[in-house]
C-alpha cells in the first residue's frame, strides 16, 4: 500500500502536466487538418472524375482545337499521378508539388472553357451542360474545401507555435505545417478598373 500511494501521484502529475502542455490539445487539432485534408482530397478527386467524361463530351460534339483538350487531358494525368496521402500535409515539397498540379489542372479547364466560347453547338449540348454544372459546383466545393482546411492549419500552427501548448506539440514531435497559397500574379494586390 505505501508504493501505490507515490504511484498514483506520479501518474496524477504526469497527467496533470501533460493536460497544461496542451498535448491532448495537438492530437485534437492534427485530427482536425488530417480531417479536412480528406475533404480537400476528395473534392479535387471529384473534379479529375468529371474529366474524361468533359473530354470525350466535347470531342464527340466537335471538330475541336486539340491542343486544349490534350492539355487538359495532360494536367489531369500529371495532377493525379501525383501520390498524395496524409503525409503530404507534413512535407511542404510535396504539397508544394500537389498545389501546383491542381493549379495547372485549373489554368487547362479554364482555357478549355474559354475555347468553348467559339463552339455555340457544344454549349447547346445537353450532356455538356450538365457536366459543366457539376464541374462549378466541384470548383465551389474545392473552394470551401481549401477555405476550411486554411482554418484547421492556422489553428494547429497555434496549437504547434504557442506556449504552452508548444510543448505538447515538441513531446509528439509535431511541426507547423503548410497551406495553400495564391497563385494568381499579384493576387495580394487589388485590380486596377479603369473606363
Amino acid at each position: 500500500m505505501k508504493h501505490s500511494i507515490p504511484v498514483f501521484l506520479a501518474t496524477a502529475a504526469v497527467a496533470v502536466l501533460l493536460s497544461a502542455c496542451g498535448y491532448n490539445e495537438v492530437v485534437n487539432r492534427d485530427e482536425d487538418v488530417k480531417a479536412t485534408w480528406s475533404e480537400v482530397q476528395n473534392q479535387y478527386q471529384r473534379r479529375a472524375d468529371l474529366i474524361p467524361n468533359l473530354v470525350s463530351t466535347v470531342t464527340g460534339a466537335t471538330d475541336y482545337e486539340r491542343q486544349t483538350l490534350t492539355d487538359v487531358v495532360e494536367a489531369r494525368a500529371r495532377a493525379t499521378g501525383i501520390n498524395v496521402d496524409a503525409s503530404t500535409i507534413d512535407n511542404p515539397e510535396k504539397f508544394k508539388q500537389f498545389e501546383q498540379a491542381q493549379n495547372q489542372l485549373g489554368g487547362a479547364l479554364s482555357r478549355l472553357l474559354v475555347v468553348v466560347e467559339k463552339y455555340p453547338d457544344l454549349k447547346g449540348n445537353e450532356a455538356f451542360r450538365d457536366l459543366m454544372a457539376q464541374l462549378e459546383g466541384t470548383e465551389n466545393r474545392i473552394s470551401v474545401a481549401r477555405n476550411r482546411y486554411i482554418e484547421a492549419v492556422a489553428e494547429y500552427n497555434k496549437v504547434v507555435l504557442r506556449f504552452p501548448s508548444s510543448i505538447g506539440a515538441g513531446m509528439r514531435g509535431m511541426k507547423t505545417r503548410p497551406t495553400f497559397e495564391a497563385t494568381a500574379p499579384n493576387a495580394d494586390q487589388a485590380p486596377k478598373v479603369k473606363f
